[in-house]
């Protein structure tokens, strides 16, 4: 399976060209989440656990920005490959409407009722202080994000990936740079521990929309413009919601869906469980950072080739997505591998939270494989096709009438040892392979989507 022609290698060549960029960009946000864990490492466990479970509304917001971004690639991708640049301005004035209105929410409720949001985590009234705190000082970022994320997709979708990656860049590193500072009151700043951490997300994301605004001003073709929320074509607007609003209804449903996970530790398996998943999350990012990217490049690929018509070199294409796939999912194993003595030595946890999390990280080894097909599929290749509606049910079937049931059920009603908890919670990716992998060799999302004239 992953004997790879010389046809293959300059197809897998293009692929990785557009992955590439795409690749920094995810290590830099990992880096981002590792640096707030290393630094909160030495204020306390608890500032680590309030955290963790704080950034679960921001993990649920990127999961929403990611279904319309993902709405954005899949349309303009296929518009791009067809040369209907007006029709892109218009899927991306679609995004905003929705993404404004969403972040705009998450960021009014994280000023007005952060204790309220978090007690849906922890009844531990420090964990909630503390989290609080955080929420109410990372509340700006939300707003930002909302608008950057949906043109970095529309720059992602003509391949323009490095200017995507450069922003990514200036913002994440500056966002390192200010968590040191606001943590430990540097300079002169006053010592905010995990509200520092807030602080410096807010402040990084308001320069990375700054830069973005930058970046419009001098692009010719895509640019940031709130004036293309108000642009119709009903065509568009009707495609976006039958393609990229079950791609955003996906990535929410399963959002949530892992959300609950957390709501599961932090309310029945304790606070070493829930600080053990913190590092523990941290590992997986950096172990699926190369299947994720490879998903990413190779759907925005896949996306231009069907826009073009040419259906016989897409299902080409998808299948060395395949084997790209199956491969960065083994590197990613071994990465989660190779971590474990450096996590173990470093984590400051207690002889019960270390336990755990070599457990955890062990689980993990062979779980990332798991979310690197179906996130190629489902993420990838299904959605350059239009075809984000199979996702959206797999997904929902699989975590909220399986794995969320079996987690409460197991933890609350069994009262099962919490590595027993964790381990069948992470049965969720490898239930759903059996119609994921049918899909695939269906065929069924092997679809040219655009439209004449669509504005």
């Amino acid at each position: 399976m992953l004997k790879i022609t010389r046809e293959e290698r300059e197809m897998s060549g293009r692929i990785l060209k557009l992955t590439g960029p795409i690749i920094l960009q995810n290590l830099l946000a990992a880096f981002v989440t590792s640096a707030d864990v290393i630094m909160l490492n030495f204020v306390g466990q608890e500032h680590i656990s309030a955290v963790s479970l704080a950034a679960q509304y921001a993990s649920v917001l990127f999961m929403v920005l990611y279904g319309l971004s993902t709405g954005v690639t899949m349309l303009s991708a296929q518009y791009f490959g067809k040369g209907d640049m007006r029709a892109i301005d218009a899927v991306e004035g679609i995004a905003l409407r929705f993404s404004v209105g969403v972040s705009l929410l998450f960021s009014l409720a994280a000023l007005a009722v952060p204790r309220l949001m978090m007690r849906v985590f922890t009844p531990d009234p420090q964990l909630i202080e503390i989290g609080a705190e955080y929420l109410r000082n990372v509340s700006f970022a939300y707003l930002c994000w909302g608008l950057t994320e949906v043109y970095l997709a529309a720059l992602r979708s003509v391949g323009r990936v490095g200017i995507s990656t450069a922003l990514n860049t200036v913002a994440f590193t500056l966002n390192i740079l200010l968590n040191a500072v606001f943590i430990f009151g540097l300079f002169g700043a006053p010592k905010l521990g995990a509200a520092g951490v807030a602080l410096a997300t807010s402040i990084s994301r308001g320069v990375e929309l700054v830069l973005a605004l930058v970046v419009s001003a001098r692009s010719k073709d895509i640019k940031l413009k709130l004036s293309y929320m108000f642009m119709r074509s009903k065509l568009l607007f009707r495609d976006f919601l039958k393609m990229a609003m079950p791609a955003t209804l996906n990535d929410v449903s399963w959002g949530l869906a892992f959300s609950m996970y957390s709501v599961i530790i932090g309310q029945f398996l304790g606070t070493d469980m829930v600080a053990a998943n913190s590092f523990t999350s941290l590992v997986r990012t950096f172990g699926t950072v190369l299947c994720f990217s490879v998903a990413s490049g190779g759907g925005i690929r896949l996306g231009q080739i069907m826009g073009k018509g040419r259906m016989a070199e897409a299902e080409k294409c998808a299948s060395i997505l395949m084997k790209l796939t199956v491969l960065s999912g083994i590197i990613g194993g071994l990465i989660v591998l190779a971590s474990m003595p450096f996590v173990l030595r470093f984590a400051n946890l207690t002889e019960t939270g270390r336990g755990f999390l070599k457990g955890m990280l062990l689980i993990n080894t062979y779980y990332v494989m798991g979310q690197a097909v179906n996130t190629t599929l489902i993420a990838g290749v299904f959605r350059a096709g239009g075809d984000s509606r199979f996702g959206f049910i797999c997904d929902t079937i699989d975590m909220w009438l399986y794995a969320v049931p079996l987690g409460f059920l197991a933890a609350a009603v069994l009262k099962l040892p919490p590595m027993w908890v964790y381990f069948l919670l992470c049965t969720d990716e490898f239930v759903k392979w059996p119609w994921v992998i049918g899909h695939y060799r269906s065929k069924k999302w092997l679809r040219n989507i655009t439209r004449e004239n669509a504005v």
